[in-house]
Order: structure tokens, then C-alpha cells, then sequence
């Protein structure tokens, strides 16, 4: 695992954390940090640790053991201090059906006895482009905007951090987009801290990848290095040839160890212990007097190494 430098403000640091219900361990001396600015995805399967550990960053739920603290307050001893700089939206988002949305949102800000109300709401309002919907009951809006309504809850008190367990479950595929978007932007002021089961979105818009599973830290990079946490080392390379190749011969190719045809005169071939056998096949296609076309390394995706690290 990558340890990564230690800046001078750092925005959650969590140490050596363990969670017990009952005799059932959640978490397994969990550890890392969150820079200022940074926008983590934090993955695991279900029933791996991440809404435990979410909310006991919120202060939702107490460790049994370990350190956690935000912005330099420690959660046990000052979690109240701590909410204040936190939104947080949890996976089941628990909203108030009956009130409408302007109104639910000045219960929230009440509740954490802001100044100038009001034109804190309308600037929510209008980040989270609720404007539309802001004179609705929120049980009568679609799945989208009530998620926008959760998210603006989490954002009218202007907090440092940002923790959103699973924002887009549910939304049709307009509607994430929306989502991601807003997360996206609000991300270029905020900490964040965004837990999903859609790779794509955690490549899409996240700085650095948190994997937990069963409820231990198994990888933690930065998005475009993930991939090298892979337990499979090997490497393939994607071959477009001019004319068709003799199948054995190519098997025969220093470093080869399994060949596949996708389609017409194209190659997938897999190298083993991460070997670049590029250069092995040029020479082989020069040799036997055959053009190469077009040559690519395909790179491991986040589902494949998620796949990897948190299978049995």
C-alpha cells in the first residue's frame, strides 16, 4: 500500500480504528487520511465497513477503539464541534415527506442556528438547482430531487467536510449524471468523502480510491495508480495485424502465455508477471513479414481490480 505525504492540514485522520457488535468484528484496525480538498471514493462490497465507518466520522456511532478526528477536533471529545463542520448524507437519506422543501431546509439551518437564513437557503437553493422545486413537498418529488434535497441539507451550514454514503442509489442514468455533476463542483470547495457501488462514477470524479473489505483497508491510491494494486500481474496487449498470424507461432513468442482472436486479424494477448512483450511481437511480425497495424497495453479498470481484491 502507498503511503502518502503528510500534509499540513489534513481533514479527517483515522487511527487504528476497531468496531465491535457484540462479538462480531466490523472494522479491523482501520487507518488512513484525507487531505483538505480531496475527493475520496471509499468502495467495498455490502456488509465490508463503509456506512460503519462513515458514521462514526459523523459521530453517529462511537468506536470501540482507535482515534478519528476532523479538521484537528477529536470525535469523542468534541462531536459536537465536529457536526458543525460535517454534511452528511446517509445512504437511506431520512427526510420529512410531509414538509415542503424550503421549509425542511430552514428546519436544518434552525437547527444549526445560522445567520442571514434565508439567503443561505436560496444560494443552496441554486446550487442544488432545486429552484423548480422548492415550493414542493418533498414526498412528491422523484427520486433525483429528493436526493438533491438530502444533499442540500448537507450543504446549507456551509460545511469543511462532505461524507455521502451511496448519493446516486436508485437514480436512473439522467439523474446520476445530475448528481455527479453537483458532487463534481462541490467538490472544488469541499472535502469529500463519497461511498457508491458504481465504479464508473468513483473514476469519473474522485481523486484518490478507498477499498475496504471485510472491514480492513486493502487498498488506498491515488485513481489512476489503482490499477497497480492488482493481485493478477499479468499484462495483455492488443494487436491489430495486417493479415492473420500462424496461431502456434504466435504462441511461441518469448513471454506469450495465452493468446485470444476478438476479431478479424485482431489479438488479445496476455503476457505472464506483467512482462511488456511489445517489442517481442513487433520483432515476430517483421519476421514473419507481417505489418502491425495498430498496438495497444490494455490497463486494468476499477471493477476488475475491486473484483480481485474483495472476492473469496
Amino acid at each position: 500500500m502507498i503511503t502518502f505525504v503528510k500534509k499540513a492540514s489534513m481533514s479527517i485522520i483515522v487511527s487504528g480504528v476497531n468496531k465491535y457488535y457484540g462479538s462480531q468484528q466490523a472494522l479491523k484496525n482501520v487507518s488512513f487520511d484525507i487531505h483538505s480538498g480531496e475527493l475520496v471514493g471509499f468502495i467495498g462490497p455490502n456488509g465490508a465497513g463503509k456506512s460503519t465507518m462513515m458514521k462514526i466520522i459523523t459521530g453517529f456511532l462511537p468506536q470501540s477503539s482507535g482515534d478519528v478526528k476532523v479538521s484537528g477536533l477529536d470525535i469523542m471529545k468534541d462531536s459536537l464541534a465536529i457536526r458543525k463542520i460535517i454534511g452528511y448524507l446517509p445512504e437511506n437519506n431520512p427526510l420529512y415527506p410531509g414538509m415542503y422543501v424550503k421549509e425542511y431546509l430552514k428546519f436544518v439551518a434552525g437547527m444549526y442556528k445560522l445567520k442571514n437564513t434565508g439567503q443561505r437557503i436560496k444560494e443552496v437553493i441554486h446550487s442544488t438547482g432545486l429552484e423548480a422545486e422548492q415550493t414542493k413537498k418533498i414526498g412528491a418529488l422523484s427520486k433525483g430531487y429528493r436526493q438533491r434535497v438530502g444533499l442540500a441539507q448537507a450543504l446549507v451550514h456551509d460545511p469543511d467536510v462532505l461524507i455521502l454514503d451511496e448519493p446516486t442509489t436508485g437514480l436512473d442514468p439522467n439523474q446520476i449524471v445530475e448528481i455527479r455533476s453537483l458532487i463534481s463542483e462541490t467538490g472544488k470547495e469541499k472535502t469529500i468523502m463519497l461511498s457508491t457501488h458504481i465504479m464508473q462514477e468513483v473514476e469519473a470524479i474522485c481523486d484518490r480510491i478507498l477499498i475496504i473489505n471485510k472491514g480492513e483497508i486493502v487498498a488506498d491510491d491515488r485513481t489512476e495508480n489503482i490499477y497497480r494494486h492488482s493481485q493478477e500481474k499479468s499484462t495483455t496487449i492488443l494487436v491489430e495485424f495486417s493479415e492473420e498470424p500462424d496461431e502456434n507461432k504466435l504462441k511461441q513468442v518469448d513471454g506469450v502465455e495465452k493468446v485470444a482472436k476478438p476479431s478479424r486479424n485482431t489479438w488479445l494477448i496476455q503476457s505472464a508477471s506483467g512482462r511488456d512483450i511489445r517489442n517481442d511481437l513487433f520483432n515476430f511480425a517483421v519476421k514473419n513479414k507481417i505489418a502491425v497495424l495498430s498496438m495497444q497495453k490494455k490497463e486494468k479498470n476499477l471493477e476488475q481490480v475491486f473484483q480481485e481484491l474483495t472476492k473469496e
